[in-house]
């Protein structure tokens, strides 16, 4: 495939995310950096491979979820792709609507 041909692709693709897509991408982020949310006395380690995530895209998803740590995960968009490595903006377009599942995989300690 031509150069064109790929970033055309990628462009199409960028234009189906969706604001949740990206919420989804900061409460994966909050996740990776700390699994515990922040439950004192409690220390998780968690082989991100296992989720999918490769060891590159995983160090910048904690970053990411470092600095939003405590924030809402309605963050626009434009801002946090700037944040993105193009290994995670490829991973983050071709794993988009699985995100929810690190949620599923670890629910919030105080739901019932």
């Amino acid at each position: 495939m031509s150069q064109e041909h790929n970033e055309s692709l990628q462009v199409q693709q960028i234009a189906s995310l969706k604001p949740k897509h990206f919420a989804d991408l900061i409460r994966a982020a909050q996740l990776i950096f700390d699994p515990t949310a922040g439950l004192a006395g409690r220390h998780l380690e968690i082989d991100w491979q296992d989720f999918g995530v490769p060891d590159n895209v995983e160090q910048n998803l904690k970053e990411l979820g470092q600095q939003y740590q405590y924030a809402s995960p309605h963050i626009p968009s434009d801002i946090i792709w700037s944040q993105l490595t193009p290994e995670t903006r490829i991973w983050f377009l071709d794993n988009k609507d699985e995100l929810w599942h690190f949620e599923e995989a670890f629910p919030a300690l105080d739901e019932d």
